[in-house]
């Protein structure tokens, strides 16, 4: 695969490319309106979408997914200040690379990241500590969250797992390697003044430098082996149904 930015090689069914090209000279202008074009259902493979963020007040979103049943294997998504807005549906990420500073995983998914790596780079930008996750939870009843399965943490500078964002947000780290970019209380309320008795700020059997549970924040859980279970099954994003074969 070639990227000549900004182009996009996908895989749809078999042997079906999807470019993108600025000039026209592909099937899409840019990366978002490939991603617009794809259908419920659909599993991509290989994406390497990226965006910049030229002020620190810029969001520079690489990829919005929201429609509901999306995979995505072995895709790449490159940016500093909200990289992937997972904004709603159910979706699973395997093996991908996705790159930030600030909330650079965000939105109301309900999403499965296996094996993924997330990879931090500073932002001399501003003063404070980003976050790698701000997962919208407002009520209890939504099924929304995102759930981080054997994956690894890194890069440069440092950053807090996750903030708040509604008074259910549900984000979990479990098995995962921690790297000391981590910063000691783990996870952050920037911004965000509600209620905090209903978050989930959840790990499990993470592990690392970054992983020291000591200087976590009050609010924060070390998750037991009955507490994780349910999050940790294909069946939290009804797999089963519709991912390919191998995970039934």
């Amino acid at each position: 695969m070639v990227i000549d930015s900004p182009l996009l090689t996908e895989r749809l069914g078999i042997n079906r490319t999807i470019i993108v090209d600025i000039n026209g000279k592909g099937d899409f202008k840019s990366v978002q309106a490939a991603i617009d074009s794809i259908p419920e259902g659909n599993s991509n493979w290989n994406e390497a979408p990226t965006r910049i963020a030229y002020t620190s007040q810029n969001q520079s979103v690489a990829a919005f997914v929201v429609a509901d049943k999306i995979a995505f294997y072995h895709c790449a998504f490159y940016s500093t200040h909200n990289t992937l807005f997972d904004y709603k549906g159910r979706h699973y990420y395997e093996s991908c690379y996705i790159q930030g500073s600030i909330d650079f995983i965000f939105g109301r998914g309900r999403s499965i990241f296996y094996g993924c790596e997330m990879f931090v780079i500073a932002d001399e930008r501003v003063l404070i500590h980003g976050s790698v996750t701000t997962q919208h939870r407002e009520k209890e009843v939504e099924m929304s969250g995102f759930i981080f399965i054997k994956g690894v943490v890194y890069g440069i500078g440092g950053v807090h797992l996750g903030r708040a964002k509604g008074p259910f947000s549900r984000v979990i780290f479990a098995m995962t390697y921690l790297s000391k970019t981590i910063v000691p209380e783990g996870w952050t309320n920037w911004s965000y003044d509600g209620s905090t008795q209903n978050l989930l700020m959840g790990e499990y059997k993470t592990h690392g430098p970054g992983a020291n549970v000591e200087g976590r924040v009050p609010r924060s859980r070390q998750l037991t082996d009955e507490e994780v279970a349910p999050y940790l099954s294909i069946d939290y994003i009804d797999g089963k149904n519709w991912l390919p074969a191998y995970w039934q």
